[in-house]
């Protein structure tokens, strides 16, 4: 059953254009997607048979109309059945993540990481502080005899 479904569009490197219609995540889907999918993705800390698995969980929330049947991309062969290339795949992750997390909505996600990046000197400046105290702290010297 889809949630809030929504129509996109999304043109494929060879011009053309594909309809899919995706969906809200349901709450416990929702949740592991979300904590999962963009750390599994990250190069060299990732892993990305996690990745993937969490993306053909993500895709059971997108349906294409295939004649009179709608049908879920809940398989690797639907999804490469009716998912023409890499880029298209990627243009929809990105679509269903942008309707799913309010963060990453109407511009928010470049508004997010810029406080990201704000906060992030003031975060290693207090870390480098502490710890800069803790090594230059009065050392007992030993007693001579």
């Amino acid at each position: 059953m889809l949630i809030e479904p929504k129509e996109v569009e999304i043109t494929a490197p060879s011009g053309e254009v594909k309809k899919f219609v995706i969906s809200k995540f349901n709450a416990i889907a929702g949740r592991e997607i979300v904590s999962q999918y963009p750390i599994s993705g990250l190069p060299k800390l990732g892993d990305y048979s996690t990745n993937e698995a969490i993306m053909l969980k993500m895709l059971a929330f997108v349906s294409v109309q295939a004649g009179e049947v709608v049908l879920p991309l809940t398989t690797r062969e639907l999804v490469n059945n009716h998912v023409p290339d890499w880029e298209t795949l990627a243009k929809l992750e990105w679509e269903l993540m942008e309707y799913n997390c309010s963060f990453f909505g109407n511009g928010k996600v470049s508004g997010f990481l810029d406080e990201l990046t704000a906060k992030l000197p003031e975060s290693i400046l207090s870390i480098l502080t502490t710890l800069l105290e803790r090594s230059s702290l009065p050392v007992k010297q030993p007693s001579e005899s």
